[in-house]
């Protein structure tokens, strides 16, 4: 979707480029390419010039021109077939040859950053057969740049504060999330099956979302879904029905043009059992610690150490054995994570998904997240759907 060009935003990546001595970015990553030019990509070929001065260029496969045209912060858009009778090479080394060219044609070659220690990227918006890169793509640059550096730190500092921008748009995600999960929420029975229930959120967001408001081009959402004693983390979406009296957690993702959610919630059919009822407590608790401490100023491990702590203080310690907060924009999972280990500070303008989570040995317990932003003077919700499901 046709979005204003971020001036907020490009001038911040600039002046950390002016830092950093850079006389461009490359990108390949979809979720950088977003970033950076507003312009998601197809199927993962394309790339992105990004001078410390000037327009950037667009690298796209032919038939995503007009999207291309369309959608990005550019005139300047080259081409290449996805398909070429006279060679043989895959698209992505088409597209390579033509970025080195355009680095060479407009001179950015003195020092230029390139993305070489992500690891992760966000989903292009086919989706499920992520493009990645060979060790020939890095090594490609030596023979057009006098030097090549890592420029994965100098965007991870650009994107972990977010402009008023993609505040907006992380919002429209969240929008399509909770009406989702309406939807969910008036329909879920006992004895349906996780994957119904799974399937039901995901196409209800897709029909949904997919001309949202005029304001949504393309909107897909992910989801775990486990009921009672499959509550388990990292397990698939099962064969199983969905118990009475228990909950059912959804962990889902949902995307609108390039930027996502991190949402878990619960429905439950029923009068939800005395323990979950403490677990619930225990978990709201802990949540509402953190965020008493969601604020510029406070050391990020402060909010891995308090929700860790107060989940310890109701007999769970150890829990739980996924991260508690972590960054949320043009890809689900991103800097800053919380851990006791980690350095920094929060700031205004992050957007933390905060999650405490307990599980019991053999199946069953709980997980909340909600996404939140830090304000100057402490938080805001992104989304408006509940977590306490009593």
């Amino acid at each position: 979707m046709t979005w204003p060009v971020d001036e907020a935003r490009l001038a911040r990546v600039r002046q950390l480029m002016a830092e950093d001595d850079l006389d461009a970015l490359v990108v390949r990553s979809p979720d950088n390419i977003v970033y950076l030019t507003n312009y998601w990509c197809m199927k993962g070929y394309d790339l992105a010039i990004f001078p410390r001065e000037g327009v950037p260029t667009i690298v796209v496969v032919a038939p995503q021109y007009e999207d291309a045209a369309r959608t990005g912060w550019t005139d300047d858009i080259r081409t290449f077939p996805h398909y070429d009778i006279d060679d043989p090479r895959s698209p992505a080394d088409r597209a390579l040859s033509m970025a080195l060219a355009v680095v060479a044609e407009r001179d950015l070659g003195r020092r230029i950053g390139i993305e070489m220690s992500q690891n992760a990227q966000a989903a292009d918006r086919m989706v499920g057969e992520p493009t990645v890169y060979t060790k020939g793509y890095f090594d490609a640059f030596d023979g057009v740049a006098r030097e090549v550096v890592d420029a994965t730190g100098l965007l991870v500092r650009a994107r972990t504060k977010k402009t008023p921008q993609e505040v907006e748009r992380l919002r429209l995600a969240q929008e399509l999330a909770t009406l989702g999960l309406d939807h969910i929420e008036s329909r879920i029975r006992p004895g349906m099956l996780e994957s119904q229930v799974g399937a039901m959120f995901e196409g209800f967001v897709h029909e949904t979302g997919v001309g949202y408001q005029g304001r949504v081009e393309m909107a897909r959402a992910f989801t775990l879904v486990w009921s009672g004693p499959g509550i388990k983390t990292f397990t698939a979406t099962g064969h199983r029905p969905v118990v009475a009296d228990e909950p059912t957690l959804m962990e889902i993702w949902v995307c609108a043009d390039g930027y996502w959610t991190d949402l878990t919630k619960n429905f439950c059919p029923g009068t939800l059992e005395p323990r979950y009822v403490d677990l619930l407590d225990l978990l709201l608790h802990a949540r509402d610690r953190a965020l008493a401490l969601l604020r510029p100023g406070t050391e990020i491990a402060e909010i891995d150490r308090t929700i860790r702590e107060s989940i310890a203080q109701g007999g769970y310690a150890g829990q739980p054995d996924h991260a508690v907060a972590h960054g949320v924009g043009a890809r689900a999972h991103e800097p800053p994570w919380a851990h006791q280990a980690s350095p920094g500070t929060l700031e205004e303008g992050m957007v933390l998904a905060i999650e405490p989570g307990t599980y019991w040995p053999g199946g069953g317990g709980l997980r909340l997240e909600d996404d939140y932003l830090v304000t100057a003077s402490g938080w805001d919700r992104l989304g408006t759907f509940r977590d306490d499901f009593r």
